[in-house]
C-alpha cells in the first residue's frame, strides 16, 4: 500500500508538471509575439535577439511538454520501465540548448562593444517591461513543480527570459539617460553567466540519472543501516540504488535472512522494510531473499568490496 501511495503521488507530479508546461508553452508564444512586435517598432536588435532566445525556449518547452505526455504512457514488453526518462532526455537537451544560447549571447555582446545600435527606448521599455512581468509570473508559478528536473529546466528557460527582459529594460533606461551604449552588452554577459550556471547544474543532474548513479537525495549509509537493522536480516549484497526519473528512486538488492523463518514471516520483514525505505526516498524496491548457505559474489560498490553484514552476524563465503 505504501508503494502504491508513492506511485500515485508520482502520478500527481506528472499531471502537475504537464499542466505547468502546457501553460508555459502558450504564454511563451504570447511573449514571443510581443517581443517581435516591440523589436520591429523600436528597431531594437536587443529585443529581436531576445525574441530569438524566446523562440529557442518555446521549442525546448514544447519538447518538455511532449516528453511529460510520453512519460504517462504505461510500460510495454519492450519498454518495461515505461517512458519516464523521456523527461530526463528533454532536460539534457534543454540544458545543452541553454549552454549554446549562453555562448551566443556572449558572442553577440562582444560584437556590440564594437558596433552599438540606436533604439527607440520607449517601445523598448514597454515591451521589455511586459515581458519581464509575464515571465516572472510564469516562472515563479512553476516553483511548486520544480522537483521535476524537466520542469526545472523549462523554469530556468523562462526565468532566463525574465532576466533578459530585465536587462533590456534597465539597459534601455540607462542608455536613454546617459547614451552609454556599452551598458547593453555588459548586462547581456551577466545574463549569460546566470543562465549558463543554471544550465550546467541541470546538465550534471541529468547525466547523473542517465548514468544510474545513486540519487543525491538518498543517504546510502542510512539506507544500508536501515536494511541491516530490519528484523531477521543478516547481510546485504548486490545493492543498487538509482533514479527512474527526477521524482522516483528505485532499489534492488539481495538480503540474507535466517533460514528458519517461514515464507509468511519473510514477507512481513519485506513489507516492513519497504515501508522504511519509502521514508528514505525509495519508492520502488526489488529485494531477493536468500538463506545463509546461498553462495554469492562479493558486493562491489563505493562503501566496500565485500558483502555488508549485520554487526551481530559475520559469515564466511
Amino acid at each position: 500500500m505504501a508503494e502504491t501511495l508513492h506511485e500515485d503521488h508520482g502520478l500527481f507530479h506528472v499531471h502537475a508538471s504537464g499542466d505547468k508546461l502546457k501553460t508555459a508553452f502558450w504564454v511563451t508564444i504570447a511573449v514571443l509575439a510581443l517581443e517581435v512586435i516591440g523589436g520591429l517598432l523600436s528597431n531594437s536588435l536587443a529585443l529581436l535577439s531576445d525574441a530569438g532566445h524566446v523562440l529557442t525556449d518555446l521549442a525546448a518547452i514544447g519538447f518538455s511538454w511532449y516528453s511529460v505526455l510520453q512519460g504517462k504512457r504505461p510500460p510495454t514488453a519492450s519498454m518495461t520501465f515505461g517512458y519516464q526518462r523521456m523527461g530526463i532526455l528533454a532536460a539534457l537537451v534543454n540544458a545543452a540548448a541553454l549552454i549554446g544560447m549562453t555562448l551566443l549571447i556572449v558572442w553577440e555582446a562582444m560584437g556590440r562593444f564594437h558596433s552599438p545600435v540606436t533604439i527607440d527606448s520607449r517601445w523598448m521599455f514597454i515591451t521589455s517591461g511586459l515581458g519581464l512581468l509575464i515571465n516572472l509570473w510564469l516562472g515563479l508559478g512553476m516553483r511548486e513543480a520544480s522537483h521535476d528536473m524537466n520542469v526545472r529546466a523549462a523554469m530556468l528557460h523562462i526565468l532566463g527570459d525574465a532576466a533578459a527582459s530585465a536587462g533590456v529594460l534597465v539597459g534601455g533606461l540607462l542608455i536613454g539617460w546617459t547614451d552609454w551604449t556599452v551598458i547593453d552588452p555588459l548586462i547581456s554577459i551577466m545574463i549569460a553567466l546566470l543562465i549558463g550556471t543554471g544550465a550546467w547544474n541541470i546538465l550534471r543532474g541529468a547525466l547523473t540519472i542517465l548514468m544510474d548513479a545513486s540519487p543525491p537525495d538518498v543517504n546510502m549509509n542510512q539506507l544500508i543501516q536501515t536494511i541491516l537493522t530490519a528484523e531477521g536480516i543478516l547481510e546485504i549484497h548486490d545493492l543498487h540504488v538509482w533514479s527512474l526519473s527526477s521524482h522516483q528512486n528505485a532499489l534492488s538488492c539481495h538480503v540474507v535472512i535466517d533460514g528458519r523463518r517461514t515464507v509468511e514471516e519473510c514477507q512481513t520483514v519485506l513489507r516492513n522494510l519497504e515501508h522504511e525505505l519509502l521514508h528514505l526516498g525509495v519508492g520502488h524496491t526489488t529485494i531477493q531473499i536468500e538463506d545463509p548457505g546461498n553462495p554469492h559474489r562479493p558486493q562491489l560498490f563505493c562503501i566496500g568490496t565485500s558483502p555488508v553484514h549485520h554487526p551481530a552476524h559475520r559469515h564466511s563465503h
